[in-house]
Order: structure tokens, then sequence, then C-alpha cells
């Protein structure tokens, strides 16, 4: 049966300066539906690996946490620097300038390029990391092997950002939840075959959920390719009617936008990734645990991710049309949507914890600890949507800068440094980096809060 369709793409992006809340929630809702739905799945493929690995035992279960860990350090900071793309299509295409989008697209494809080959190369040197942090030796050996494998999904998955923040920027959202369905539709089959040695192959365990990884990222990035190939809609902006060497005065634009944001996704998602492997020091039952309650809030933060990826584009656009009213209100209902969905999830976890966590195992130790962490997980909720949301309408200003030097306070300085402090100086073990990431997160949403109030609702240059 035919996907209903939604509202076209002028619709989505026409002027709401008299458009009343209720108009504006809907809008924003047709735009972040999709993209919630594509988060939620893209993020399913790591539940699942996290679910299956945590089958094969605590080395397996470990091995994963710590290897996905390091490639989600590298792949935020490529996410970040990408993001770029989504606001800079939003404000050209607000303001009428499709063939400028298609010029830009061509920019975004050799920057991704060049950050496959840094991926890739740093995915297979990643030992040297794990031996100074001190992993343990089973663990990382077989992390080793998971980072190998994925590192050949680099250039799919690079490729694959450009086309979805292309595809977002214009209003046309749904592709992101199709690729994700792609994705988790074939994640499991290949994570059965590789990881516990079916139809014949040798079990791979945590290795063959790399290779899982890295040829499902071959797939998505096919498959977007081909669909905006098709679709007439893209046809407009023109993106392979001509080869463009690189330029430096594009790339440079997008850089200069783009790499505060890469700082800023790689702090507030290094915070996460270094407190797994700051964990994983403490032993394969603590890293396990943690990876579990790390996993499902992760999860739940899909939802206000996707919302923050349709107030980005809602902002831009307002900006790109010259409504600076507009783009305030869009990103106040963008984020007060998040912060609802942020309250329901924290009442989630407090009332049933334990539940959760026999999704992911059913280790009677990995149980009782990571149902502990839920708890801390659920308290952070609000804050961790109200961040993130108001992120993605500082995105959509193009103001990167300011909150750059936020994240490195508040995710770093603050949340990390007391997480170190109160997991080994004052021996609480990973309930103590809970606690940091909880201030972390805290702190990022009242700067960042107080940041977009101040400058939202004013014209601002390069629009």
């Amino acid at each position: 049966m035919p996907l209903p369709s939604l509202p076209s793409i002028e619709y989505m992006t026409a002027p709401a300066t008299h458009a009343g809340l209720r108009q504006e929630i809907r809008r924003t809702l047709l735009l972040a539906g999709p993209l919630i739905i594509g988060q939620v799945t893209n993020f399913g493929m790591n539940f699942v690996d996290t679910v299956m690995a945590g089958r094969l035992g605590q080395v397996d279960l470990g091995a994963v946490a710590v290897g996905s860990s390091i490639w989600a350090a590298g792949f935020l900071f490529v996410l970040g620097l990408l993001m770029a793309v989504s606001a800079a299509v939003a404000h050209l295409d607000g303001a009428g300038r499709p063939r400028q989008v298609g010029e830009l697209i061509r920019q975004s494809l050799w920057i991704a390029a060049v950050m496959a080959v840094v991926l890739w190369w740093v995915m297979r040197n990643a030992d040297s990391l794990m031996a100074v942090l001190g992993t343990d030796e089973a663990v990382a050996a077989l992390s080793d092997g998971y980072l190998q494998a994925i590192s050949w999904g680099a250039p799919a998955m690079t490729g694959l950002l450009v086309l979805r923040f292309f595809s977002e920027g214009v209003g046309y959202t749904r592709p992101t939840m199709y690729v994700g369905l792609l994705g988790i539709a074939f994640n499991v089959p290949l994570n059965y075959v590789l990881m516990f040695g079916k139809l014949g192959l040798p079990q791979l365990g945590a290795v063959g959920c790399g290779w899982a990884t890295a040829i499902v990222l071959w797939l998505q990035f096919l498959g977007l390719l081909a669909w905006v190939l098709w679709r007439p809609r893209y046809r407009p902006y023109g993106v392979f009617a001509r080869f463009s060497w690189p330029s430096r005065r594009e790339i440079s634009a997008l850089v200069k936008l783009g790499l505060p944001i890469g700082v800023m996704v790689f702090m507030e998602g290094g915070m996460f990734v270094m407190s797994a492997l700051l964990v994983g020091t403490l032993g394969a039952l603590q890293v396990a645990a943690h990876q579990v309650a790390l996993n499902y809030t992760g999860l739940m933060f899909m939802v206000p991710l996707g919302i923050a990826g349709a107030i980005t584009v809602r902002v831009g656009n307002a900006m790109g049309r010259g409504d600076p009213v507009g783009a305030r209100r869009a990103g106040l209902v963008g984020t007060g949507l998040a912060t609802g969905f942020g309250m329901i999830s924290a009442l989630v976890m407090v009332v049933i914890p334990e539940q959760i966590v026999r999704l992911y195992t059913a280790d009677r130790e990995v149980i009782e600890l990571a149902a502990s962490l839920l708890l801390f997980a659920a308290i952070f909720q609000v804050a961790d949507c109200v961040q993130g949301s108001v992120a993605g309408a500082l995105r959509g200003l193009k103001d990167t800068r300011v909150p750059m030097l936020y994240s490195v306070v508040a995710y770093w300085l603050i949340g990390l440094g007391t997480g170190w402090y109160l997991t080994f100086p004052k021996e609480w073990g990973p309930a103590g980096m809970w606690v940091g990431i909880l201030t972390g997160l805290s702190v990022a949403a009242v700067l960042l809060g107080a940041r977009f109030l101040r400058i939202a609702g004013k014209p601002r240059p390069g629009f």
C-alpha cells in the first residue's frame, strides 16, 4: 500500500509570521516525524548490536561497547561538521536559490571524501588509545577487530550524511526515515549470520557486528543516492547536473560554519564516549551495565534529536526569508515539544528500570547495576532534551562559535571532570560518572537556552 503523501515543500517552508501556535507545532511535527523515525531506526542498529552482543557474554558486550564508543567519537565529529549542510541548504532554499544549493552539495561531498579517509585511518589505529586507557585486554582485542571491520563503512557514512542533510535542508525528511528502516531491516539478519556463525560462516562475535554495520552503511548510502537521482523533486537543485572541482572559498565557508558544530557535537557525544572508555577500566561487569544504560538513554534521545533537525530547518528557512521573529517562535515551539517528551521518558525510566534492562541481557548482576544507573539517566532527561533542541535552533541561526565554547566548558570541564572525580578518587564507580553526565547536560541546557533567548528574534549577519 503506498505511503500517504506529506504536504509539499512549499507548504512546509511557507512564511509563518502570522501562524498560530497550533500551526507551528503541526509544521514542526510534520518535518520531525520522519526524522524521529529515521533517527530511532538508525540508532536501533546500535540497540540491536548491544542486545545481540549481550547474548554472547560480558566480554563481547564490553567489546561492542568500547568499539562502538570509539567509532561514535569519530562519527559524531563528522556528523557535526556536516550538520552545517542542513542549515546552509535551509537558508538558501528559503531565499529561493536552488542552484546555489546544488553547488554547495557538490562541495560538501569533497569534504565528506576527505573525512572518510581520516575516519578510516583513525579506526584502524585505535588500539593504542585502548592501551593508554587501560581497557581490559580481552575486551580490547575484540574491540580492535570490531573497529578494523567497521572502518570500511566510513566512506559510505560520510556520503550518506551529505545526501541526508541535503534532503532535510530542502524540507524533504522522509528519505531519512527510509534509509533508517532499510538499515534496521538488514542489520538484524547480517548480525545474526556474522556474529553467531550461521549459513556455514565462522562465528565472529563482536567482529561480525562491525562487518554487519559496514555493509549496512553501504546499502544505505547507495539507496539514498539512487533516491536522489531518481526523484523529480531534487532536479531543480541540479546536484549531479555537472562536475565541480573543490572550491577553496565554498569549502572554507562550509568548514567555518561546520567546524564549531563538529566540535560541539563531539564534545557532547565525546563526554558519553569517554565515560564508557573510563568505565571500561573498572571491569567487564561495570562496562556492560554502563553500556546498557547508555544505549537506552541514547535511543530515547533520538526523539529530541529528530525534533532538533526539524528546528534547524524551520529556523534556517525563516531566517532565509528574512523572518527572525518566526525563527524565534520555531525554536521555542520545537524546544517545548522536545522537553515534553523528556518528561515522559524520565517517568518511564523511574517506573520500570529493570524491565528496560531485561531487554538487553539476562545477566542478573548487569541488570541490577544498569537499572540503578537508569535512575540517574531519568533525572537528566529534561536537560538533555532542552540542550539538544536549543542547539538545533542555534544551528538554524548559524550561531556556532559561542555554543562550541559552551560545550567545552559544560561537557568536558564540568561534566567529564565531575564524573572522573566521583568515579575514581571518590570511588563511586559507574554512578559517579552518571552524576557527572547529569551535571554537564544541565549546565549546557542553561547556557544554550540563555544564548538562544538572547539572540533569537533579531536579524543576523550573513542571512
